[in-house]
């Protein structure tokens, strides 16, 4: 799957409606987000990571959702799933890092990481 644009006004529907989401922060003028670009790109179209979402946010143009997710280096990449974030971190990876860590978010049970959000909004 090709990587999609998200906007503010796309954001919470690309999120509720697909299990995983990959979010790239990135803005055009980013030397480092040109670099981390390709291989954003190329994991994105590879066939076993075909369910998974790859969206692309451009920092410049949708200020309101970096501010909202406190960006303040890029590129940052944000994983979701199931609508919680489990992974954010500024700065490239490389392939295998990013399969590495979509890896670890697939592994996940996910009813365990809900019962821990439901236990600390409790506390």
């Amino acid at each position: 799957m090709a990587t999609v644009d998200i906007t503010a006004d796309t954001f919470e529907d690309v999120i509720s409606k697909n299990d995983i989401v990959i979010v790239d922060f990135w803005a055009e003028w980013c030397g480092p987000c040109k670099s981390f670009a390709p291989i954003y790109d190329e994991v994105s179209d590879q066939d076993e990571y075909s369910n998974i979402v790859f969206g692309k946010i451009d920092t410049e143009t949708e200020q309101e959702l970096a501010g909202h997710f406190q960006i303040r280096s890029i590129p940052t990449l944000m994983i979701f799933r199931e609508q919680v974030v489990l992974f954010s971190q500024p700065g490239m990876m490389n392939a295998s890092q990013l399969a590495e860590v979509i890896g670890k978010v697939r592994d996940l049970d996910m009813k365990e990481v809900h019962a821990e959000i439901e236990k600390q909004a409790q506390a």
